[in-house]
């Protein structure tokens, strides 16, 4: 296998998997762990998971204080009215320092809604980011599956082109003896030149499978890349499990219905948050402050005993009640309780979509279990009519017309075995994956 594999994708230089520190063939393990650690679509879940965290935090830290300082210097000149009731110009400046604190003791139950909003949010992106890995190990099997089909539709092009080859020889042969005709060897030579079609078609079907795992593992190029075969021979038809009780077990523990519920939740609470503008907000605020003023019309005391005399602080609360504004709550309440009745459906919707992939994997399971039997059947069938017919041949009792009807028969009977085998690996395994166990080969 790996001799076809160097051979097809024409290595030259240095080797991808030698720039991730020597790695070998992968296994199908191999594949997952690194797509997991480096596949784009997995990282922007992980960066999106980051971002539910720091709005979190922003939520909790509305409970804490808001402390500012300002500091200002006004200068007038000009007219001005002065003490007795007369205009006269005049200089002044004043210089202000302000120490100002809010706590919030009352906002409708906004923080602590923001803050459930928060948490049930982190959760969505915790179950989003599970998804997109269960998505990318989804793909990667897939991927890696259809190599190996592609590798040995490849060794079926590669044994069929080295044969036709042969029996042109053989032609060629019986020709010179007279046993053959000149139109025999014109059609022997045509099946050949099909022969080389057949094996370079299976070539970039390899070529293209190769790159298409390669991008999902974002490796930066597919050269070099091989994989590792499972063994097939220990490979045994299992009873399939029904798919109601597949799902029963998967609507436990698969995130995309989890995802789903978490934000039917955030939904709820979105609903008492809208709410919540109805009542009215507590505020408490206090402060330091303290000046300094100068005019050019009389003495002014120094700046020290201004800013010890002209120091004050202040503490107060700010009730604010709403009466209407403009029916902007009530519509932002509608909003969230159409947005709640939106997300029941999405939970539905996403019930209903898995219950409809895993009826979907149960019928390609069932389907590719009765195919690979028959497929062996046939192949076992084909093999043995092109055995015969071979003899025949040779003997001179069978034309090269029904030789090479034979064994195309044969080749094509290997293929669809070859393809029912991957297909019902493939399909079996994803049926447990979707009862939460891992897709091993």
């Amino acid at each position: 296998m790996k001799g076809h594999l160097i051979a097809i994708l024409c290595l030259a230089g240095p080797l991808a998997f030698a720039q991730e520190g020597g790695h070998g063939p992968w296994t199908l393990q191999d594949c997952v762990d690194y797509a997991l650690e480096h596949n784009i679509t997995v990282r922007q879940s992980e960066v999106a998971l980051e971002q539910k965290e720091v709005e979190l935090s922003n939520a909790r830290n509305r409970r804490l204080p808001g402390l500012s300082a300002s500091v200002s210097e006004n200068l007038s000149f000009g007219r001005g009215l002065t003490a007795d009731n007369t205009y006269t110009n005049s200089n002044t400046t004043s210089t202000s320092f302000s120490l100002g604190a809010d706590v919030p003791i009352f906002q409708g139950f906004d923080i602590n809604n923001g803050i459930k909003l928060g948490k049930l949010g982190l959760e969505a992106a915790t179950e989003d980011l599970e998804k997109a890995r269960d998505d990318i190990r989804v793909n990667v099997a897939q991927a890696y599956v259809d190599i190996l089909y592609n590798q040995e539709m490849l060794k079926v092009a590669e044994s069929q082109l080295d044969h036709d080859a042969q029996l042109l020889e053989q032609v060629r042969t019986r020709r010179l003896a007279g046993k053959a005709s000149d139109a025999e060897v014109s059609a022997q030579e045509a099946t050949l030149a099909q022969s080389r079609l057949s094996a370079t078609q299976a070539s970039n079907n390899l070529q293209l499978s190769v790159l298409t795992l390669t991008q999902l593992l974002e490796l930066p190029s597919p050269e070099g890349f091989e994989i590792v075969a499972p063994s097939m021979e220990s490979f045994e038809l299992k009873l399939l499990e029904n798919p109601e009780d597949i799902y029963a077990l998967a609507v436990d523990i698969k995130p995309a219905v989890k995802s789903a519920l978490i934000n039917l939740e955030s939904a709820e609470i979105s609903i008492a948050r809208a709410k919540g503008a109805y009542l009215p907000t507590l505020m408490l605020t206090g402060g330091l402050g303290t000046n300094y003023y100068t005019t050019s019309r009389m003495s002014s005391a120094s700046f020290a005993d201004q800013m010890k005399n002209n120091f004050s602080q202040y503490v107060g609360l700010s009730l604010s009640i709403p009466i209407f504004n403009r029916m902007s709550t009530r519509n932002s309440v509608r909003n969230a309780e159409l947005s709640y009745e939106n997300q029941q459906l999405q939970v539905e919707n996403v019930k209903k979509s898995l219950y409809k992939e895993i009826q979907q994997a149960y019928y390609n399971a069932v389907a590719s279990q009765t195919k690979y039997v028959s497929s062996m059947e046939s192949a076992e069938s084909a093999r043995k009519h092109y055995e015969l017919t071979e003899e025949k041949y040779r003997n001179g009792k069978a034309d090269i017309a029904d030789y090479n009807d034979a064994k195309n028969s044969w080749l094509s009977a290997e293929s669809d075995s070859v393809r029912s085998k991957y297909e019902c690996l493939f399909q079996t395994r994803l049926l447990d994956f979707y009862k939460g166990e891992d897709i091993a080969f």
